[in-house]
């Protein structure tokens, strides 16, 4: 696969980096933020401590490799994860594939906060549970989902998905009796922060895409 924009870049496959002690956590954290008024997320509530959480931080930033987590889906448009760990100017960027396309397109980012354009949440599990056969990249749905996670943008989420998020954190490594609020507050985090307005489509669906 060609990506626009990083062809002299170091990137890495990254998918084995998703099984080892603070990942998650440094992961996610990102969504989480500062709340006025709520509880400060930490390792602990994604199965790690927070000794393995910082020694992590170094390995997942590194600039001289860029980490990179391939999520193909079957019969539609899939999503690749990268750490920008450009120096003076960090973040993660995610970008959309297409099957009849060689290449991906970068469609939104994380740095300070989000921009772009985000997902809903059918979409998310839609490719989170279709993973292309034979394809390299991630294959675990619950480990698709929670990559997926920080592209949710949708102010109607199910009622189930509070319990789908807790099992997928859950697979990965978190108590499962911190799972449940640690779920309810990432999904809490999330709508709070939406950047969903009416007229938005996703751009998965084959509508425009919201200015």
């Amino acid at each position: 696969m060609l990506i626009k924009g990083y062809d002299d870049r170091p990137l890495a496959a990254g998918e084995t980096l998703l099984t080892r002690p603070g990942f998650w956590s440094n992961y996610l954290m990102a969504i989480c933020g500062d709340r006025t008024g709520a509880e400060r997320a930490v390792p602990e509530w994604f199965g790690d401590d927070g000794a393995d959480a910082d020694a992590f931080t170094e390995i997942l930033l590194d600039p001289e490799s860029w980490p990179v987590f391939r999520i193909p889906a079957t019969d539609g448009p899939g999503v690749v994860v990268i750490y920008r760990n450009l120096v003076g100017d960090y973040g993660i960027d995610y970008l959309l594939t297409h099957p009849d396309r060689s290449y991906a397109q970068q469609n939104a980012g994380w740095e300070a906060e989000f921009s772009g354009t985000g997902l809903t949440w059918h979409d998310l599990v839609r490719i989170a549970d279709n993973p292309a056969p034979a394809a390299e990249g991630v294959g675990s749905p619950a480990a698709r989902l929670l990559l997926l996670l920080l592209l949710l943008d949708d102010l109607d989420v199910p009622g189930t998905a509070p319990a789908r998020l807790s099992a997928a954190l859950m697979a990965q490594g978190a108590s499962q009796n911190t799972a449940p609020d640690t779920a309810e507050y990432l999904l809490s985090h999330l709508m709070d922060k939406s950047r969903h307005d009416p007229a938005w489509n996703s751009p998965l669906s084959g509508g425009g895409k919201r200015e």
